[in-house]
């Protein structure tokens, strides 16, 4: 039986390790070779846009991690509207180039699907490649919906089809899927609070105590 390490909240100084953890695991996924076709910059790319919305992410959200930095889930507060983050478009232009086009293709298209109503947003879940298969991924959605199963807020989220079943099994529904011009088709998931009569899901998985907090609204 996998223990999973320690859950808590990320500080200032993991913003940096968070993204390249986020680069690592989203670097192998169809949407990734959409977004950064160039193998050999994808990487990189990728590491420096996710670190402009991890940092949008401690201002406007939060963000939970492993202590062992092997899986985060980046969230953000959406109980009212949330700016863009500072010098976005010259910042996404210097972090993506030539890519920077796909990177505002799919803003635009999440952020046009996305809820109006007050929820909160797992934007990303990412578990690092050499991690993967240990429970970790389902840790994190405990971790999370509990904190909103709290606070009696909705959830969203994005995923691909291959990671559904994860949230499915987390009481996350699919919404109708969003393709991408002539690229990979992305999951929309919604998911309920827990109704307070309802007991919570059991999980194999043996989780070590955490120093993360509920958050709440801001």
């Amino acid at each position: 039986m996998d223990v999973i390490p320690r859950i808590r909240t990320a500080r200032w100084a993991d913003k940096d390790p968070v993204a390249a953890l986020v680069a690592d695991a989203v670097y192998p996924t169809p949407l990734a070779q959409w977004l950064v076709p160039d193998p050999a910059a994808r990487r990189r790319v990728l590491a420096d846009v996710a670190a402009i919305w991890v940092e949008h992410a401690m201002f406007h959200g939060d963000i939970q991690i492993t202590d062992d930095l092997s899986a985060t889930a980046v969230a953000f507060h959406r109980y009212r509207p949330i700016p863009p983050p500072a010098n976005y478009q010259s910042r996404l232009d210097t972090a993506a180039g030539t890519h920077a086009q796909r990177f505002d293709i799919l803003d635009q298209l999440l952020t046009t699907h996305r809820p109006t109503d007050p929820h909160h947003h797992l934007a990303i879940l990412a578990v690092r490649p050499d991690a993967q298969r240990r429970g970790l991924g389902a840790a994190m959605l405990t971790h999370h919906e509990a904190r909103l199963d709290r606070i009696n807020l909705p959830a969203w989220t994005e995923t691909l089809p291959t990671t559904q079943d994860l949230y499915l099994r987390h009481r996350y529904r699919p919404r109708p899927a969003l393709t991408l011009p002539d690229g990979p088709t992305v999951t929309l998931m919604h998911r309920a609070p827990r109704p307070a009569h309802e007991p919570g899901q059991l999980n194999a998985t043996t989780v070590a105590p955490t120093l993360a907090r509920p958050v709440a609204p801001r």
